[in-house]
């Protein structure tokens, strides 16, 4: 009878931390590839086109954490369909490291179209950097 009492609030605490773990539709990161290091503290923007007036409107802005990855953008909770803007401004990164760059920000354009989670990294370097849909 106590296994099965043990048991049950077990099910119950982890089915109540599941139903309160948030979940997100938009994740990033930066890699920077003239070191092979994670870019740390770089602060992203996130825009969103508000199609009728064609005007970008701000909807969140983080910075990128030790592992130069931003987790969670766009909560699952509410409906995300529409043209994102993500907006890396990557000019003081570069400063911090005494680096001179070509790039002050770099902006990323994309659709999203579904409910489906969007991975939207980059790579970077002082003179060049690429993006692709992850995973």
């Amino acid at each position: 009878m106590k296994n099965l009492a043990l048991l049950l609030l077990f099910v119950l605490i982890t089915t109540v931390t599941h139903a309160q773990t948030s979940s997100y539709q938009l994740s990033s990161h930066i890699l920077d590839v003239a070191t092979g290091m994670p870019a740390k503290g770089v602060p992203v923007q996130l825009e969103k086109l508000d199609e009728t007036t064609q005007q970008w409107i701000q909807v969140d802005e983080k910075r990128t954490d030790d592992n130069g990855r931003i987790k969670e953008f766009l909560s699952t909770k509410s409906p995300n369909v529409g043209i994102y803007r993500l907006r890396f401004l990557v000019a003081g990164y570069f400063k911090g490291k005494q680096t001179e760059s070509f790039y002050p920000f770099i902006e990323v354009v994309f659709q999203i179209k579904d409910k489906e989670h969007y991975h939207v990294p980059i790579t970077l370097s002082p003179y060049g950097y690429a993006t692709y849909r992850g995973n």
